[in-house]
């Protein structure tokens, strides 16, 4: 999750919560909503990226819900994943 040319889409990060608190329990998800808003006022901060995925990777069955319907999600926590970097 270290590719610095990565381009975050804000107005995507605004659309994923707005539909995750819509659609999702906010409850089960406070933490990834947090790191998300965030993302949409520093959208380049590699450290909230980061943030992310560990955030996402906790939520274990919930990770299905918020695919569903912030599926923007999945491109930004798959970007770079089959890089080969060895």
């Amino acid at each position: 999750m270290t590719n610095p040319s990565r381009v975050i889409d804000a107005q995507q990060i605004e659309t994923s919560i707005m539909m995750l608190k819509q659609y999702a329990r906010e409850d089960d998800i406070a933490a990834l909503i947090e790191v998300l808003e965030s993302m949409a006022v520093d959208p380049r901060n590699q450290a909230l990226l980061d943030q992310l995925s560990d955030v996402f990777g906790r939520l274990g069955l919930q990770q299905g819900v918020v695919l569903t319907y912030a599926p923007y999600l999945s491109t930004i926590l798959s970007d770079g994943l089959f890089d080969d970097t060895d």
